[in-house]
């Protein structure tokens, strides 16, 4: 579960769009709003990549994707580490030489 945020969504966006039309700096935007400055920073630089303005970064939906591909990742490879213990414990059971019981 992830952590809760410290900035509600609609002061994020309220912040972004004033950055964005006012032209001024984001460090006093953020003064004036009570954010720190380098969180409206990265929000309007997420902003810009969700708007295609920054191709070099990852738009939400990929961050969101690539997280997901890494958490089914990292549980298929948890997986495979199980598989390959229980081959072996197989392997090892079926390599005992096998002795008749007698009558």
């Amino acid at each position: 579960m992830p952590a809760p945020r410290k900035y509600p969504d609609e002061l994020r966006e309220r912040a972004v769009r004033e950055v964005q039309n006012s032209g001024r700096p984001v460090a006093q935007v953020a003064r004036d709003l009570g954010i720190h400055k380098e969180a409206l920073r990265l929000w309007v630089r997420q902003a810009e990549a969700d708007h295609g303005s920054r191709p070099e970064l990852l738009t939400t939906a990929e961050r969101a994707e690539l997280v997901q591909l890494r958490k089914e990742a990292a549980e298929l490879r948890r997986a495979n580490e199980i598989l390959k213990a229980a081959s072996v414990s197989f392997a090892k059971e079926l390599d005992q030489p096998r002795t008749r019981p007698t009558r």
